[in-house]
């Protein structure tokens, strides 16, 4: 599995012109699961991501994690996170999972969060969205198991 997260002082998911999810201040979560991917690393990558420190303490150092700051969660499906560049001009995504396999590690991986007293908004899985974030910093991590 692969997330990738930006720190934002907002952001919303739209499908079809009409907006389906927002947040304030938190972290917008693109998740990627790619074949061979277990519920354990789902559940793993959400605890290290509810954990982590990327928010500014009073040093400005970043030492904060979501529930420091009382932050939310805005996680999205985005399968292109494990589309191959390396050849050619067109992706490859040989190492996508299918829906089928991908859509209930994504659940799960919401679970987790929300399980951990995270509040957690989501896009559509499978859905073409419009998001929208305005990125704190900006501050990107990649995450990976």
């Amino acid at each position: 599995m692969r997330a990738l997260i930006q720190r934002v002082r907002e952001s919303s998911v739209s499908v079809d012109g009409k907006e389906v999810s927002r947040i304030g201040a938190g972290m917008m979560v693109l998740l990627g699961v790619k074949k061979g991917d277990t519920p354990d690393m789902a559940k793993a990558l959400a605890t290290r991501i509810a954990g982590l420190r990327i928010f500014r303490d009073e040093a400005d150092k970043m030492n904060k994690s979501l529930s420091d700051i009382g932050g939310a969660l805005l996680v999205v499906s985005q399968m292109t996170l494990y589309g191959d560049c390396s050849k050619g001009r067109r992706p490859s995504f040989d190492e996508v999972a299918p829906g089928m396999e991908a859509q209930p590690l994504y659940e799960l991986f919401v679970a987790e969060l929300k399980g951990a007293g995270i509040p957690v908004e989501t896009g559509v899985f499978g859905a073409m969205m419009d998001v929208h974030l305005v990125n704190d910093g900006p501050v990107t991590f990649m995450v990976e198991l």
